[in-house]
Parts: C-alpha cells; structure tokens; sequence
C-alpha cells in the first residue's frame, strides 16, 4: 500500500501543465523548497508520504487546490 493518496492526481496536474518532474522540482527550489526530481517521481508513485504542508506546497505550484488533489470524499 502506498503512502499517500494524493500522487496520481499530482501527477495528473503537472502533465496537464506540461510540466515534467524535473520542471516541477525547480519550480519548488525557487520557491525555497529543496525538493528533487526523484522526490516528485516517489511522491506521483504513492511512496513517498506527503504531509499536509507539502500537499499545499505542491497545490500552490501546480496552481490547484489542495483539496483537488485529495480523492473524492476526503
């Protein structure tokens, strides 16, 4: 079981952005979060856990709430 629910819609966020990990990575770095590309590839696998600041972090980035990057009924 992964470790967080959030990765396959983060996932679907960046592709629709045109982003690729590595472009979301350096995204993040600018804002001052030291993230890396192998971070984002653990995080869209469900892998990695992602905390509730991370997940606005990453909604930020990807311009989209944090609750739409949460399943239905969360």
């Amino acid at each position: 079981m992964g470790k967080n629910v959030s990765g396959p819609a983060i996932k679907r966020y960046r592709d629709k952005l045109g982003l690729s990990q590595e472009e979301l990575a350096a995204r993040a770095q600018r804002t001052g979060w030291d993230i890396g590309r192998g971070v984002i590839a653990k995080i869209e696998t469900g892998t990695r856990y992602v905390d509730d600041v991370e997940l606005v972090k990453i909604a930020k980035l990807l311009r989209v709430s944090a609750r739409d990057l949460l399943p239905k009924g969360c």
